[in-house]
């Protein structure tokens, strides 16, 4: 493709659609794992005795569950993010492509 084509992608309604869409959806995504990482930090640094603690008296401390937890919704949150991809961004994508290739022909 050249230069044209480029262009008309990017002043396409539907490329600026897809571009939105997709920005606000990772950065509320972003924001929602790094309040998380974040506020585990915090808890560490300024009140380790509150993940230290053990449940039950033994040896288990409140921290592993949380710990486990956070990874688990990193693999959750990465999950929405494929499907929404696969399901929404893709079809918007081959639409700019189907477009693109029927005003270059």
């Amino acid at each position: 493709m050249n230069q044209e084509v480029y262009e008309k992608i990017r002043n396409n309604p539907k490329f600026h659609e897809l571009v939105t869409k997709r920005s606000k959806f990772a950065w509320s995504l972003a924001i929602t794992i790094l309040s998380v990482y974040y506020t585990f930090i915090l808890v560490i640094a300024f009140t380790p005795e509150t993940l230290g603690a053990s449940i039950g008296g033994g040896v288990l401390s409140v921290g592993i569950p949380i710990g486990i937890f956070i990874i688990l919704l990193c693999f959750v949150l990465t999950g929405i993010y494929t499907n929404r991809a696969n399901n929404e961004f893709d079809k918007l994508t081959e639409e700019l492509k189907a477009q693109a290739r029927a005003e270059n022909e």
